[in-house]
C-alpha cells in the first residue's frame, strides 16, 4: 500500500511538474511570440518610417531637380536658343556663318520686336486717316534692318475702290468705283474701269458721261491712267521725284506708294490658295490673304508703254508671309539680301540684273515645296544653296514666276537670253564656291567689309533706336481736335497692353508730339482774354509736350510765353533750348549720320529706356501747324498755307531776337540778330535745303523788323534759290517788301 500510495503520489507530482512546465512553456512561446510580433511591428514601422523618408527625400530630390531644371531652363532658354546652336554643327564655318548673321540680321527677339514696332506705328497713324490707310512695307517692315535699308510706305487711298465684278458694288456709292479687268497678255497686270463715281466730290479725272449700261461701256475714256494718278498725288511733293510706282526722295531713301485696294484676289491668283503645299505657308495665314485681298499700283510693264495697266501687289500678302517665317528662314532671307548686295551687285556686268524681290520670291517658292523641317538653324547653308538653285533655273530658262500668279514672268524686260549667261556664271560661282565663298565674300576674318558688319559693336536696343529716328518724321499728323484726342486715347490703349520697352517709348513720344498738335489747335492764348479754362488747357498738352525730346518741347513753351507776352520768361527758355542744341545730339537728318550714329552711341547706353535715351540725346525740329495759335504774329504769313518746320536752333534765335525786339534792349537785339545770321550762313545744325530755305526766310522777317530791308530781300531770294524745296512765304515776302518800296 505504501508503495502505491507513493506511485501515485510521484505519479501526481510528475503530472503537475509536467502541467507546470507545459504552461510555462505556453507562457513562455506566447511571451516569445509578443516580443517577436512587437518587435517586427517595430521593425516594420521602423522600415515604413526610412521607407517614407526615403521616398519623400527622393520625391524631394526629384521635385527640387524639377525645379531646377524648369528655372535653369527658362534662364537658359534665350542663350539656348540663339547661342548653343552650334552644338548641332558639325561644320564650325557653319556656326561662324550663323553667329555673323545674328550679329547683322539680329535675333529673333530683335527681328519680332521690329515687325511688331511698324504694326504698332501703323495702327496709331491709321486711328485718324479718314481717306487713306499707311501699310509700311520694305525689308524693314518685314523685320530687316540691313545696312542701306529704306523707309517703304504704302498708302492705301480710300476714295477708291477695285472690285472684281459690278455686282459686288454696294450703294450708297462712297467712292470711285473700279472694275478690274485683267489683261491675258500680261497676266500680273489689269486695267481699271470706271464704273461708279461717288455721289459726294468725286477725285477721278475719268469721262463716266456716256449712255451704257452700268459697267458695260467699253470705252477708253473710261479707263484710269496711271499718270493721272501718280501726279494727283504727285502734287504736294516738292522736294520728291518719281521712282516706278513710288513718289520718292532724291536720295531715293524713302519711297511713298499710292494705291488702290481690291477686297478680293484677282481670278489668276485664286489657285494660289488651294495648290498643292507641303506646310507653309501656316492656313491661317492664307486665311488672312484672302481676306484682305490684294493692291493695283500706277506702274505698267517695262516692254510696253500702257499708261492704263496697273501692277498688282500683293505686298500685304508678302509682309504675313514673312512675319510667319521661323528664325531660320529669316536668317535665309537676310543672307540671300547679303549676297545680292555684296556679291552680285558688285560685278558690273550684272549689276541691277536681280533685285531683292526676286530673292525673296525664291525663298516663298522654296518654303512651299520643301518640308517644313528642312528650315533648321543648322540647315541655313543648305537653305540658301535650295534657293540658289531655284534662281539659276529660273535665270536658266528667263522665267520667273510670281508666287501668286506663276503665269506672269517677272524677268519679262530685264534678263533675256542676251544676258543671261554672265548672270548664270556669277551665280554658278557663289554655288561652287560654296561655305568658304559666303566666309571670304561676306564673312571676312579680317572685317575688311566694315560697312557690313558695322552692327557689331552696337547693342540690339540702339540699332531699334535708329529704325524708330529713319520714321520719326515720315507719317502725317493730325489736323484737327477730334483726330487728335483719338490719336491719343489710341495711343494710351496700345501703351497699356504692350510689354515691351521699345514699343511702350514710341507710345510715349507719340502722346507727346499730339499734345503738342492739340495746343497749337486751341484759341488764341491772348492775354488780355484769357480765361483760367483756356489757360489750364494749354498748361496740360504743353507739358505733356516736353516729354517727346530734349528741346521742341521747351521751345514750344517758350513760345506760348511769347505769344502772351512773358518775353523774360521766354528769354530763359530759349537759353535751355541752345545749351542743348549741340552738333552731338542726334537729329532727323541724312547726313553726317554715321558721326551722328557714333554720338548717340556715347551719350546714352542700354540700361536707360528709349524715352529717357530719347530726353537724353536727341532733339526734333519744330513743327507749326497751319494757322497755329502758338506762332508769333510776327510769322504769321508763314503758317497761312501751310504747316511749318524749323529747326530749334533757329527758332530759339527767332524769339530771342524778337523777345529783345518788344522789351526795347537793342544792344541785346542787335546782339541776337548777329547770332541769328552767323547760324544760318554756317548752315549750323541746320539739316536740309527745305529747312534752310525756313530758315532764310525767318531770318529775313527779323532783318525787315530791324529796318534792313537789303539785308531782308537778300534772305528772301536766296530762299527761294534752293533747289528741291523753297519755303512758299519767300515770294510773298519779296513782292511786299517790293510793294512797300515802291509805295516809297
Amino acid at each position: 500500500m505504501t508503495r502505491q500510495t507513493d506511485t501515485t503520489v510521484t505519479k501526481k507530482k510528475t503530472r503537475q511538474t509536467d502541467n507546470t512546465m507545459t504552461v510555462n512553456k505556453k507562457r513562455k512561446l506566447q511571451t516569445d511570440t509578443t516580443v517577436t510580433k512587437k518587435r517586427t511591428r517595430q521593425t516594420d514601422t521602423t522600415m515604413t518610417k526610412k521607407r517614407t523618408r526615403q521616398t519623400d527625400t527622393t520625391v524631394t530630390k526629384k521635385r527640387t531637380r524639377q525645379t531646377d531644371t524648369t528655372v535653369t531652363k527658362k534662364k537658359d532658354t534665350t542663350n539656348r536658343q540663339y547661342h548653343d546652336y552650334h552644338l548641332l554643327w558639325v561644320d564650325s564655318r557653319e556656326t561662324y556663318i550663323y553667329e555673323q548673321l545674328v550679329q547683322i540680321v539680329g535675333s529673333e527677339i530683335d527681328i519680332r520686336t521690329r515687325q511688331r514696332f511698324f504694326i504698332i506705328h501703323d495702327m496709331i497713324v491709321n486711328s485718324f486717316l479718314p481717306d487713306w490707310k499707311q501699310i509700311s512695307s520694305g525689308s524693314l517692315a518685314e523685320g530687316l534692318d540691313l545696312p542701306g535699308s529704306d523707309v517703304d510706305t504704302m498708302f492705301e487711298v480710300n476714295i477708291f475702290e477695285a472690285v472684281q465684278n459690278v455686282r459686288n458694288i454696294k450703294h450708297p456709292i462712297e467712292r470711285d468705283i473700279f472694275e478690274m479687268e485683267t489683261d491675258n497678255n500680261h497676266p500680273g497686270f489689269t486695267r481699271l474701269r470706271l464704273v461708279a463715281k461717288t455721289d459726294r466730290t468725286s477725285y477721278t479725272y475719268v469721262d463716266c458721261n456716256c449712255t451704257c449700261l452700268l459697267g458695260t461701256c467699253c470705252g477708253k475714256s473710261t479707263y484710269f491712267h496711271v499718270t493721272d494718278f501718280l501726279n494727283f498725288f504727285k502734287a504736294p511733293y516738292r522736294r520728291f521725284c518719281l521712282h516706278g510706282p513710288c513718289i520718292s526722295n532724291e536720295s531715293l531713301t524713302r519711297d511713298h506708294a499710292y494705291c488702290v485696294r481690291s477686297k478680293h484676289l484677282p481670278h489668276n491668283a485664286i489657285p494660289w490658295a488651294t495648290r498643292h503645299r507641303c506646310q507653309w505657308p501656316p492656313n491661317f495665314v492664307i486665311d488672312r490673304i484672302i481676306n484682305y485681298g490684294c493692291m493695283v499700283v500706277p506702274i505698267g510693264p517695262k516692254t510696253i508703254s500702257d499708261s492704263t495697266l496697273w501692277r498688282f501687289s500683293f505686298s500685304v500678302a508678302e509682309k504675313l508671309l514673312v512675319h510667319s517665317f521661323n528664325f531660320t528662314q529669316l536668317l535665309c532671307y537676310g543672307l540671300l539680301k547679303l549676297t545680292l548686295k555684296h556679291i552680285v551687285n558688285t560685278n558690273n556686268d550684272v549689276k541691277d540684273l536681280l533685285c531683292s524681290y526676286f530673292m525673296k520670291t525664291a525663298l516663298f517658292w522654296v518654303s512651299e515645296e520643301a518640308a517644313y523641317e528642312t528650315f533648321q538653324l543648322n540647315q541655313i547653308c543648305y537653305c540658301f544653296s535650295l534657293c540658289l538653285d531655284k534662281l539659276i533655273s529660273w535665270v536658266n530658262t528667263c522665267y520667273c514666276p510670281n508666287y501668286f500668279i506663276p503665269e506672269h514672268n517677272m524677268f519679262l524686260g530685264t534678263i533675256n537670253p542676251r544676258n543671261k549667261n554672265k548672270l548664270l556664271s556669277v551665280l554658278e560661282s557663289i554655288k561652287y564656291g560654296g561655305i568658304d565663298g559666303i566666309l571670304i565674300n561676306l564673312f571676312p576674318p579680317n572685317n575688311a567689309n566694315p560697312g557690313l558688319l558695322s552692327t557689331k559693336s552696337e547693342t540690339s536696343c540702339i540699332i531699334l533706336d535708329y529704325i524708330f529716328y529713319k520714321i520719326v518724321n515720315s507719317e502725317a499728323n493730325p489736323s484737327d481736335i477730334s483726330s487728335c484726342h483719338k490719336y491719343l486715347s489710341f495711343t494710351e490703349s496700345i501703351q497699356m497692353t504692350e510689354s515691351s520697352p521699345f514699343i511702350i517709348s514710341v507710345c510715349k513720344y507719340n502722346y507727346a508730339k499730339i499734345s503738342q498738335i492739340i495746343a497749337q489747335l486751341l484759341p488764341q492764348p491772348k492775354q488780355t482774354i484769357q480765361t483760367y479754362k483756356t489757360r489750364s488747357h494749354y498748361h496740360k498738352h504743353l507739358r505733356n509736350g516736353i516729354k517727346n525730346d530734349a528741346v521742341s518741347g521747351w521751345l514750344l513753351y517758350a513760345s506760348f510765353y511769347y505769344v502772351t507776352g512773358q518775353f523774360n520768361v521766354t528769354l530763359r527758355l530759349t537759353d535751355y533750348v541752345l545749351s542743348r542744341c549741340t552738333p552731338d545730339m542726334m537729329r532727323d537728318t541724312e547726313s553726317h549720320w554715321e558721326y551722328l550714329r557714333n554720338c548717340y552711341r556715347q551719350n546714352v547706353h542700354s540700361t536707360m529706356t528709349f524715352y529717357e535715351r530719347m530726353k537724353m540725346a536727341m532733339i526734333a525740329d519744330i513743327l507749326y501747324i497751319e494757322n497755329s495759335s502758338l506762332i508769333p504774329d510776327e510769322l504769321q504769313l508763314e503758317v497761312a498755307d501751310g504747316e511749318l518746320i524749323v529747326p530749334p536752333i533757329i527758332m530759339s534765335h527767332c524769339l530771342r531776337f524778337l523777345s529783345f525786339h518788344h522789351l526795347g534792349d537793342l544792344f541785346n537785339k542787335q546782339q541776337a540778330l548777329r547770332d541769328f545770321n552767323l547760324t544760318v550762313k554756317e548752315n549750323y545744325m541746320i539739316a536740309s535745303e527745305g529747312l534752310r530755305s525756313n530758315s532764310l526766310t525767318i531770318l529775313g522777317v527779323c532783318f525787315e523788323l530791324s529796318g534792313d530791308k537789303n539785308a531782308a530781300h537778300q534772305c528772301y531770294d536766296e530762299a527761294l534759290q534752293c533747289n528741291t524745296f523753297f519755303s512758299s512765304s519767300a515770294e510773298k515776302r519779296i513782292s511786299k517788301l517790293d510793294g512797300n518800296s515802291c509805295e516809297t
